[in-house]
């Protein structure tokens, strides 16, 4: 072992570089999470021009959703609130929301904001309009834009990368001691590197329990200290979640001596604080997948154990990793070094982890993604390739590391043996010494010890060691290279599942359009009766709008007689008008193409409700004109 002036090569500054690296790395990565619920539907549609007033105005969402007093509101062209009571679930339905509105309401256009919690914990917002009568201007002004891109949703996204982290820290760190070396406990850069990962988490979680109102209600950053508001947040299950969290951290903060003790006392930890340790971990990562992704979707009693499992494999293996390379890159004031068994440990540890990782991924991705497809056409299934991508990276970088521990083991062994002679001592004799009698020299021991053999000499036992032991230097070196490698790769990989945790699961996404688009109209069909100019003949004309949105239309019109059958006209005109707004009329410009009329570039440009002005002249001489109204959507999304 290294005799030489002793040097911290490890201090609490390379400590604190790493975590500071890490939450870099981590925020460096943070974007705006997408919506994880959608809006299937609602009761009065979107742009609905409606001949009575609605009693109720109701909502219903792809998967079930929570919502507080002030989740749906619905507005007056005055912009006053017309919903006096809070919204409640239809027929305890949990995808559903309901507002009562008052007795009496005015002739107008009036405007339905919403903001409301889906199963997965994150907030969700929209607005749509419908009409009363007859549609009128609105002074109503709803907030648009994600949910997240607001001084509260960026803050509460710092705050959940660094409980992730911290989780990290605090897991891998208590694992590598446990574990792999013991007496890596009494090391002050580890012990420090476990209180920053518990201070990091628990700061973090206190910071999301008392924002966690604001950021589902869109409130003032000063309203997080609300004491009523903070009750509302611990009825929720994200609230009660992040206080489980807390009394765990409370009781950590006293079982963290616990290995430092039994190392002191040189019994190393017992079984019972391993599993100890385990069962903590477990319920750590429990407050997470009980709160997030995991809780919705299909299968959730298993995803939330699997999850569980991702979590705590990440933790090991990346808390492990940094715990690690701290240690390579560390002599303590005795000259001792991690020795290889305990790398040869954690090499063995850290292999299992990544499997379990890369095991519980496929699974995680199979339930989130859906379809080989939606990995190229969603947001999330791309952000999946990224982090698949890095993951393959993490298991070259892993593959390299193992071989360097294996050498390390390998020359450990040898160089022990080689070094028996050249380190055994003799026994130390007492000796009387006078008073002034010089003392020995620094290293020798009186009674023979200042005659050991000189391990530069020719066939000395220190020749067989030096080799040995400039190779297990080289081997450390190599080691700490690939550990950085594969810790800051680990880290990359942590901040995608961290965004991928604030992001649209496939399947959900592709839920969201299949329903929208069962509930949307493919076309409008329009069929208006006219009088053909003969007694008792009444014709009828088929107008289709294809596909019956804002934006640009194809026209269809069919003329049939009295019994069924084809007629055909010599001329046939149509024209919209939306008089609400005074748009038109707008000429469809119809085309005859021998047996139906068409055109193919009718462009509309506002939703509601308009009047077709159909013009049919069945002679030289003879025409008649109809009407009828068609209701045009806003496009999808």
């Amino acid at each position: 072992m290294h005799t030489g002036p002793a040097r911290a090569v490890g201090t609490p500054l390379t400590a604190l570089a790493l975590v500071v690296a890490v939450f870099a790395l981590v925020l460096g990565g943070a974007g705006p999470a997408f919506a994880h619920a959608g809006l299937s539907g609602s009761d009065p549609a979107d742009g609905a021009v409606l001949k009575a007033a609605p009693q109720y105005v109701t909502l219903t969402f792809t998967e079930s959703v929570s919502f507080s007093e002030d989740s749906l509101r619905v507005l007056s062209p005055q912009n006053e609130r017309v919903n006096p009571r809070p919204a409640r679930h239809v027929d305890g339905k949990d995808n559903t929301a309901r507002v009562e509105l008052s007795g009496k309401l005015p002739q107008g256009t009036y405007t339905v904001a919403w903001r409301v919690v889906s199963a997965d914990g994150h907030p969700i917002s929209g607005a749509f309009v419908f009409s009363n009568g007859k549609p009128s201007e609105t002074a109503a002004v709803v907030a648009t834009g994600s949910p997240d891109d607001t001084a509260v949703g960026r803050l509460y996204g710092v705050f959940r990368y660094v409980a992730y982290s911290g989780l990290a820290l605090l897991v891998g760190a208590a694992a590598f001691v446990l574990v792999c070396w013991p007496a890596a406990a009494k090391v002050r850069p580890v012990r420090r590197l476990l209180a920053l990962g518990w201070v990091a988490l628990t700061a973090s979680t206190v910071a999301l329990l008392l924002l966690r109102g604001p950021y589902e209600t869109a409130g003032q950053l000063t309203s997080a200290f609300d004491p009523a508001q903070l009750g509302r947040t611990l009825t929720g299950r994200p609230g009660g979640a992040l206080a489980v969290r807390l009394v765990l951290l409370a009781a950590a903060a006293v079982s963290l001596r616990w290995p430092a003790r039994r190392t002191a006392d040189g019994t190393g930890p017992g079984g019972r604080l391993r599993w100890a340790g385990a069962l903590f971990a477990s319920a750590l990562a429990v407050t997470w997948a009980a709160a997030e992704h995991a809780s919705a979707g299909i299968q959730v009693a298993l995803a939330v154990p699997v999850a569980v499992l991702h979590l705590l494999a990440m933790g090991v293996w990346l808390g492990g990793l940094i715990t690690l390379l701290l240690l390579l890159r560390r002599r303590g004031s005795d000259g001792q070094e991690i020795p290889a068994s305990a790398i040869g440990r954690f090499s063995a540890l850290a292999f299992g982890a990544v499997a379990v990782l890369v095991a519980t991924g496929v699974y995680q991705s199979w339930r989130q993604v859906g379809s080989w497809e939606a990995l190229s056409t969603t947001s999330y299934g791309k952000t999946l390739l990224v982090k698949i991508a890095a993951v393959v990276l993490v298991l070259c970088a892993a593959s390299f590391s193992r071989r360097w521990t294996a050498r390390l083991g390998h020359e450990a062994s040898p160089a022990a043996a080689a070094l028996v002679p050249a380190v055994s001592a003799p026994e130390r004799v007492r000796v009387a010494q006078g008073v002034g009698a010089p003392t020995p020299a620094a290293g020798q021991e009186l009674g023979g010890a200042a005659e050991a053999p000189a391990a530069d000499e020719p066939g000395e036992p220190g020749d067989t060691a030096e080799a040995p032991r400039f190779e297990a230097d080289a081997y450390r070196r190599g080691l700490r290279r690939m550990v950085t490698a594969e810790a800051v790769l680990g880290v990359v990989v942590l901040v995608i599942t961290t965004v991928l945790t604030g992001t649209q699961p496939s399947r959900a996404a592709g839920e969201r359009v299949a329903v929208a688009s069962a509930a949307e109209p493919q076309a409008q069909v329009v069929t208006v009766p006219f009088d053909m100019g003969t007694a008792n003949h009444q014709g009828t004309v088929q107008i289709t709008l294809t596909p019956g949105r804002v934006g640009e239309n194809t026209v269809e019109a069919v003329v049939y007689t009295p019994d069924g059958g084809l007629a055909t006209v010599p001329e046939l005109r149509l024209s919209l008008t939306q008089d609400a707004l005074g748009i038109g009329p707008l000429d469809a410009r119809l085309k005859n193409l021998k047996g139906y009329w068409a055109a193919y570039d009718l462009r509309l440009p506002m939703p509601g409700v308009w009047t077709l002005n159909i013009t049919v002249r069945t002679t030289d001489i003879d025409q008649v004109t109809v009407r009828d109204t068609v209701r045009i959507t806003s496009l999808p999304g």
